[in-house]
C-alpha cells in the first residue's frame, strides 16, 4: 500500500492551528503543509499510513468543529500529487494543457489524484487558495486525448461532490502562457 494523505480545510486561522496540533498529537503522521490561504482559511495536509491519516483527519475535524469547510483522506495517493502541491515540478510542455478549477482546496487535491491516475499526464501544479478567494486549481499537461480523459475523470468526481467550478482543455497552449504557469 502506498502513501496516504489527509487534509482539513477550515475557515478560521486560529481553529486551523489548533486542529493541526490535535492532528499531529492524535496519530503518527507527517505534516506536509499547514498554512493560511485566502480568504482567511487555513489548510492542513498530513501524510502517513491510511489508518494514521484517518485518525489525524478525524481529530482535526473534531477540533475544528463548525469551522471545517472540507476534508479528505486519499489512500495510495499518486506520487506526483504532493510535489505538485509543493510546486516543485516543471514538466516539459506537451500537446495540451488542462486547468481544473474547484471551490475547495481538498477537492483540488482529490481532482489531481483522480486525473493523474486516469491518464498519462504530468501534473504542473495544484494551487491551493493563495490569492484565489478560497478556490483552488490543478494544471496538467499531456497529449490532447490524455488531458481530456483526465479532465473528464475530474469532472465526474467533482460534479458528484458539487465542488467543480470550471474545466478547460487547451490544445497547443502558447509557450509564453505555459511559462507563466510554471
Amino acid at each position: 500500500m502506498g502513501l496516504s494523505i489527509g487534509t482539513v480545510e477550515l475557515n478560521s486561522i486560529t481553529s486551523g492551528v489548533a486542529a493541526g496540533d490535535e492532528m499531529l498529537k492524535a496519530a503518527d503522521v507527517k505534516l506536509v503543509m499547514a498554512q493560511p490561504v485566502c480568504p482567511g482559511k487555513y489548510v492542513l495536509l498530513v501524510s502517513g499510513d491510511t489508518s494514521s491519516v484517518e485518525t489525524a483527519v478525524e481529530a482535526g475535524k473534531g477540533a475544528g468543529r463548525d469551522k471545517v469547510v472540507d476534508s479528505i483522506v486519499i489512500s495510495s495517493i499518486d506520487p506526483e500529487v504532493i510535489p505538485a502541491i509543493m510546486r516543485t515540478t516543471a514538466p516539459e510542455q506537451k500537446e495540451a494543457v488542462g486547468v481544473i478549477e474547484t471551490f475547495s482546496l481538498a477537492s483540488a487535491i482529490l481532482a489531481a489524484d483522480h486525473a493523474v491516475k486516469s491518464a498519462a499526464i504530468d501534473l504542473i501544479e495544484v494551487r491551493l487558495g493563495r490569492g484565489l478567494g478560497g478556490k483552488a486549481f490543478v494544471i496538467v499537461t499531456g497529449s490532447v486525448s490524455d488531458v481530456t480523459t483526465a479532465a473528464e475523470t475530474a469532472r465526474r468526481q467533482l460534479r458528484a461532490e458539487g465542488m467543480l467550478l470550471n474545466i478547460k482543455v487547451i490544445p497547443s497552449l502558447h509557450e509564453d502562457m505555459y511559462q507563466s504557469l510554471l
